[in-house]
């Protein structure tokens, strides 16, 4: 599990720059394909795609070559931290009723740093039988959920657009 720093830090700041792009992906060409990976539409559910699917290629390419157990940390990390990002989305937008832009970007990098921390953290939880497993099913179903949400969002608060938009099915050309 042991990586230099100077190429964590370049990991890092190359699954932050493509989160922000995720960010930015759909409204720059909409389709249901894009409306996969990169949200719909500004609500704390969808913002789990801009963490989600940079530390699952993180995990996959960081996780390979070490057995399951790499992998699972980073897989564990992932979970926490989108976990971590829906309730302190809930918190701040929800509870709070808090709209700062700075304060959203700075809960981004700080859960996208911490889903880079973690997996030091979590490494002893890899070698209980099972976790692998356990850890790769349950992030699978959470991109299930993530893909089934995209086109058919519940009425929740997590799933409401934050600037006021249309429901997610609806805004999706198909």
């Amino acid at each position: 599990m042991e990586r230099s720093t100077k190429k964590m830090i370049m990991y890092f700041l190359i699954a932050a720059a493509a989160g922000v792009l995720l960010h930015f992906l759909y409204s720059w060409s909409p389709n249901p394909v894009l409306a996969l990976i990169s949200p719909v539409r500004e609500s704390i559910w969808e913002h789990l795609k801009l963490l989600y699917f940079p530390l699952l290629a993180v995990s996959l390419l960081l996780g390979r070559g070490q057995g399951g157990a790499g992998r699972t940390a980073w897989l564990l990390s992932l979970l926490v931290v989108c976990a971590a990002l829906l309730g302190s989305g809930y918190l701040y937008h929800a509870t709070l009723r808090g709209e700062s832009l700075f304060v959203d970007v700075a809960l981004y990098l700080v859960l996208m740093g911490v889903g880079f921390l973690m997996p030091r953290v979590l490494w002893p939880l890899c070698e209980w039988p099972g976790t692998g497993k356990a850890a790769a099913l349950l992030t699978a179903l959470l991109g299930a959920l993530i893909v089934w949400f995209t086109f058919f969002p519940p009425d929740n608060v997590l799933f409401a657009g934050l600037g006021g938009a249309m429901r997610t099915f609806l805004t999706i050309p198909v």
